[in-house]
């Protein structure tokens, strides 16, 4: 059945961030969604530690959440972060806030809360019915079946899955049987840095022991810690670092995986952070080190019978905030198709066909910006090219936005964000050589730079408060 209005039930592997919004978006469109996950009903069942990267909420996925009526919910348990505030070994703070804008700020969010209220909202809605542990071991095409697992009782049997849509994870078997079916691969680039979760307590009083409306990074060149807030006083805090390393002098997980080297390197990198790290040898020692790659997908769907979405298409390292934002957008993407199709191969056509590129986009600067993150943001030309970024956007909105805030203030296309940000990045490097403070800049120069290489923006997609 390809034709759209004569489909009653859409199947969705996959209940994660991803999978729940989208079955929101499309029971809201009339349809029945059947969601098959392999992982426990997280609201019932403890979720494992060490696995969650406390998320980063932006414009776009705000925007896809207000859509179906759920930011106020979310906001319930959100943090805004003004900026990065930065440590260095001398446990000396700096914040560099990420606007020239107090109103655009990010937000912390716990995963498996806003994956709860998520999954919530979609059973609310009377038309989602979502199967937990329930894992999908293969899908014939042809036939429009999966083989399932059910976890519980252990038995294999076959459902319908047509259409079946793929929000099942960067690891997506459904992916897995299109590359078989289809005669592909998609292309998988691992880091070779892995990540470890932390976490700090509440104080006594319950109150957060850090600045709570910052992202905190500990940035020491070759890797870096970061603390997110969480809406209990806590923070979680996640350590970027090599896995393995050529060199004797330059740490990694493996050359510290006994319990005094890592406290020893903690206590000697991190002096500031590992009094608050109370916890600190037992969760080095029982949480797992992530893995961080990125997933590139040549293609995303198979006619009207299945299509990939958020991680399962095109996941990427955490680095600029985007994985969960570019996932939601996908839904309202791929939501917006739906509405002006005929039928299914149409409808994913058109999603792939608006996203694929914009999903390579940020791919990119999610990589470019680790390196930011854990080295350039304490080097002295990297802070006057910020501050510099944010005077030419306060002189010249029209034209001028730094790429951070292209990027997770506003819904231009990731490909368009990166592109501008290319041509801000050349006239920046222009304007400081041979300055040393921003009131030595050539003022007259930038705006003629600015203006006659960069086309005004409408200003039609500015940043929506939470």
């Amino acid at each position: 059945m390809s034709e759209i209005s004569e489909t009653s039930v859409i199947t969705i592997a996959g209940a994660g961030l991803a999978g729940s919004l989208l079955a929101v978006f499309l029971a809201r469109r009339g349809f029945h969604v059947e969601v098959f996950e392999r992982w426990p009903d997280p609201r019932r069942h403890e979720t494992p530690a060490g696995r969650s990267i406390n998320l980063a909420l932006a414009e776009r996925g705000i925007y896809a959440l207000k859509q179906v009526g759920l930011h106020h919910r979310v906001a319930q348990f959100a943090i805004p972060m003004r900026g990065r505030m930065i440590h260095d070994e001398a446990g000396h703070q700096a914040l560099q806030p990420y606007s020239s804008s107090d109103r655009e700020v990010i937000y912390s969010v716990h995963r498996v809360r806003l994956n709860i209220a998520l999954l919530d909202a979609a059973e609310e809605t009377n038309r989602v019915h979502i199967h937990f542990r329930q894992e999908l071991k293969s899908v014939d095409f042809d036939r429009g079946l999966a083989v399932l697992l059910d976890h519980a009782s252990g038995r294999e049997y076959s459902s319908p899955v047509l259409p079946l849509i793929a929000a099942d994870g960067a690891g997506s078997p459904v992916r897995a049987a299109l590359e078989k079916y289809l005669g592909f691969e998609a292309s998988i680039e691992l880091l070779d840095h892995g990540y470890q979760e932390l976490s700090i307590r509440p104080s006594p009083s319950g109150q957060h022991r850090l600045n709570p409306n910052a992202l905190h990074i500990w940035p020491r060149g070759g890797y870096m810690m970061i603390a997110l807030p969480n809406a209990d006083g806590s923070f979680t805090a996640t350590l970027f670092l090599a896995n393995k390393s050529d060199q004797t002098e330059r740490p990694s997980f493996a050359s510290l995986e006994k319990p005094a080297a890592f406290r020893d390197f903690c206590n000697t990198r991190f002096p500031d952070l590992t009094p608050l790290l109370e916890r600190l040898d037992s969760e080095h020692a029982e949480h797992p080190v992530g893995v961080l790659g990125t997933v590139r997908c040549p293609q995303w769907h198979l006619d009207g019978r299945a299509v990939l979405i958020g991680d399962a298409a095109h996941a990427i390292v955490p680095f600029h905030g985007q994985g969960m934002n570019c996932a939601f957008e996908d839904c309202l993407t791929l939501d917006a198709a739906v509405a002006e199709s005929k039928s299914w191969p149409q409808a994913f056509a058109r999603f792939t066909a608006a996203r694929r590129d914009n999903a390579n986009a940020i791919a990119d600067m999610a990589l470019e910006n680790y390196l930011e993150m854990r080295s350039a943001v304490i080097d002295s030309r990297f802070q006057l090219k910020r501050e510099l970024g944010h005077e030419l956007e306060r002189r010249h909105p029209r034209h001028f936005l730094p790429r951070y805030s292209m990027v997770m203030f506003q819904r231009l296309p990731y490909r368009e964000a990166q592109r501008r940000g290319a041509i801000n990045e050349r006239i920046l490097e222009h304007l400081i050589k041979g300055v040393e403070r921003l009131e030595q800049v050539d003022f007259d120069r930038a705006r003629e730079l600015v203006e006659t290489q960069l086309n005004p923006l409408d200003g039609s997609e500015k940043a929506i408060i939470l």
